[in-house]
C-alpha cells in the first residue's frame, strides 16, 4: 500500500508538472503574437500617416502660380505671398503630425517593452522553479548527511570510548607489578631467607640476641587506628623482654609525606629523650611511610635511625589500590566517590592515603625522593594460602569488654560476690577475605600475594630480601590468630628475628 501511495504521488506531481510547463508555453506564444500584430499595427499606421502628407494638387497650384510671367508685379508679389504662406502652413501642420506619430510609435514601444519584461521575467521564473527546487532538495540532503555524519562520529567516540574503558578496566595492572625488577638504576636485592629461618630457630630454642641499647619502634600500616590489637601482642613481647619498644601514634589514613613528616618527629623525640639509636619496623603502609621519612629527611635522621625492616609494604606499590583509583576505567568516578565517601567522610581519613599506594604515585615518589644507603634495609614478604581450610581461620582482632557481672562462688562465700570484668574476645574472618584476594591476584595477574601486595611488589632495591618457609596472609604479622600452634613460630618471635638480621646487618 505504501508503494502504492508513493507512486500515486509521483505520478500526479509529475502531471502537475507537465500541466504548468504547458501554460507556460501557450502563454509564450499568445505573447509573441500579440507583440508582433501591435508592431505591424504601428508600423502600418505611420506608413499611411507619412503617404498622406504628399498633396499632388496643392503642389501643381502653387507651381503654376509662381512660374506665370504673364501677371504683373502687383500680381506676382501677392502671388508671391500666398505661395510662402501655403507652404508654411503646410510645414507646420506636418511637424506637429510627426510628434502625434512619434509619440504614439514611443507609446507603443513602451507598452511593447513592459509587457516584454513582465513575460520574460515570469518565464524565467517559471524556468527556475525546478532549479530553486533542486538547490532546496540539494540543501535538505546534505544538511540531513551532515546531521546524520555528526552523530554517527559521537556514536563512534562513545563506542571507542566504551572499548577503552573496558580494555583498561580488563587489563588492569598486568604491565605495573614488579616495575621495580625492570627499572634501570635500581641496586640489585640479596636473599637473606636462610640467615632470618636460622635466626628464627635460635630464637625458639630461647637464644635472644637483642640488646637493650637501642629502641624499637613499630609502624603500623592503613587502617590500624581502627584495630586496637594491631602490633599489641608483639609490643607486649619485646617490653617482657625488658626492651624499649614504642607503637609509632601516627594517623594511618594520611598521606605518606604527612606520616613521613610525624614519624621524623617521632624519631627525633625517642632519640633525644632515650639518647638510643631508633629501629624501625614497618608493617604495610607502615613500612612505606617509614621509608618515606628516611627518603625525605636523610640528613635529619641518618644518625639516628639503625636499621628499617619492611614487613609486607608495598614499596612499589599494589594492584589493589591501582585497580580501585584507576582514571579511565569503566566506572572510574563511581568508584572513586565510593571509596572518599568510606575513607573521608565514613572514617575520617585522606584519600591520598590510598592513592599514594598507587604504582603511578609510587613511580613518582621513588623517582624524586631516593634512600640513604648507610641504613640496613630488610624487605620481608610472604604469599597466603588459598586452600579451603583458610576459611574457617578466625584472627583476634579486638576484645570487648562486658559490664561486671556478680559470680556467686558457694552457700559459704555468698556474702562475699566477686565483681569480675569479663573480656570477650572479637574474631573476624580475615585470614579468609586475604585468600579470596590472593586468589583473585593469582588469577588475574599470575602473581603471588599475601593478599593485598604481590610479592615482587615488596621488594626494596638494594636490601636483604627474607621469604618465610610458611604460607602467611597480610594480616598474619599483626593479628595473633584464634587457635595458635605451638609447634609454629608466631609473629613476635617473626618480628625479634627480623630486628635482630638488622643487628646483624649493621654490625657486618
Amino acid at each position: 500500500m505504501e508503494t502504492r501511495n508513493l507512486s500515486a504521488i509521483c505520478c500526479s506531481s509529475c502531471a502537475e508538472m507537465d500541466d504548468i510547463f504547458s501554460r507556460l508555453l501557450s502563454l509564450t506564444s499568445c505573447l509573441t503574437r500579440r507583440i508582433i500584430e501591435f508592431i505591424e499595427g504601428i508600423l502600418s499606421r505611420d506608413f499611411i500617416r507619412s503617404s498622406s502628407d504628399i498633396n499632388p494638387s496643392g503642389s501643381k497650384l502653387s507651381s503654376s502660380a509662381c512660374n506665370d510671367n504673364k501677371f504683373s508685379s502687383v500680381d506676382y508679389a501677392s502671388s508671391s505671398r500666398d505661395c510662402n504662406s501655403r507652404s508654411g502652413t503646410g510645414f507646420l501642420e506636418r511637424d506637429v503630425s510627426d510628434m502625434e506619430d512619434q509619440s504614439l510609435i514611443n507609446s507603443g514601444l513602451g507598452i511593447v517593452n513592459r509587457y516584454y519584461h513582465r513575460g520574460v521575467r515570469f518565464i524565467f521564473k517559471g524556468l527556475m522553479l525546478p532549479i530553486l527546487f533542486f538547490e532546496f532538495a540539494w540543501g535538505s540532503a546534505m544538511a540531513s548527511w551532515r546531521f546524520c555524519c555528526y552523530h554517527m562520529r559521537c556514536m563512534q567516540a562513545r563506542i571507542q570510548s566504551v572499548v577503552s574503558r573496558v580494555l583498561k578496566t580488563l587489563h588492569g595492572s598486568s604491565d605495573d607489578i614488579g616495575w621495580l625488577q625492570s627499572a634501570p638504576g635500581m641496586a640489585p636485592v640479596e636473599d637473606g631467607s636462610a640467615r632470618f629461618l636460622e635466626l628464627l630457630q635460635g630464637i625458639r630454642n630461647g637464644v635472644h640476641k637483642l640488646p637493650d641499647s637501642f629502641v624499637y619502634l613499630l609502624i603500623p600500616g592503613l587502617f590500624s587506628n581502627h584495630g586496637p590489637l594491631y602490633f599489641v601482642s608483639t609490643k607486649r613481647f619485646f617490653s617482657k623482654m625488658g626492651l624499649a619498644c614504642h607503637i609509632a601514634k601516627i594517623h594511618s589514613e594520611a598521606s605518606v609525606e604527612h606520616n613521613a613528616w610525624e614519624l621524623k618527629e617521632y624519631i627525633e623525640e625517642l632519640y633525644w629523650g632515650s639518647g638510643k639509636r631508633v629501629m624501625l619496623l614497618g608493617h604495610s603502609k607502615g613500612g612505606v611511610d617509614a621509608a618515606a621519612a628516611l627518603a625525605i629527611y636523610s640528613q635529619e635522621l641518618r644518625d639516628k635511625v639503625a636499621g628499617l625492616a619492611l614487613v609486607q609494604s608495598p614499596y612499589g606499590g599494589t594492584p589493589m589500590a591501582s585497580d580501585i583509583l584507576r582514571e579511565g576505567q569503566v566506572a572510574d568516578k563511581e568508584t572513586r566517590r565510593i571509596m572518599e565517601f568510606l575513607i573521608c567522610k565514613l572514617i575520617k581519613g585522606d584519600i591520598r592515603a590510598l592513592e599514594d599506594l598507587t604504582y603511578e604515585k609510587r613511580r613518582e615518589f621513588i623517582r624524586n625522593h631516593k634512600l640513604p644507603e648507610n641504613i640496613p634495609l630488610i624487605s620481608f614478604h610472604s604469599e597466603a594460602s588459598v586452600g579451603p581450610g583458610v576459611i574457617a581461620t578466625m584472627s583476634h582482632i579486638a576484645h570487648a569488654e562486658l559490664p561486671w557481672l556478680p559470680r556467686i562462688l558457694s552457700n559459704e562465700d555468698r556474702e562475699d560476690a566477686i565483681i569480675a570484668v569479663r573480656k570477650v574476645p572479637v574474631i573476624a574472618p580475615v585470614s579468609a577475605a586475604m585468600a579470596l584476594t590472593a586468589l583473585h591476584l593469582q588469577l588475574r595477574y599470575g602473581e603471588k600475594s599475601d593478599g593485598l601486595v604481590t610479592c615482587r611488589d615488596a621488594e626494596v632495591p638494594g636490601s636483604v630480601v627474607v621469604k618465610p618457609d610458611k604460607k602467611l596472609d597480610h594480616s598474619w604479622m599483626v593479628y595473633s590468630s584464634w587457635k595458635k600452634q605451638p609447634t609454629e613460630p608466631d609473629s613476635c618471635e617473626m618480628c625479634e628475628a627480623l630486628f635482630t638480621m638488622l643487628l646483624d646487618l649493621g654490625t657486618n
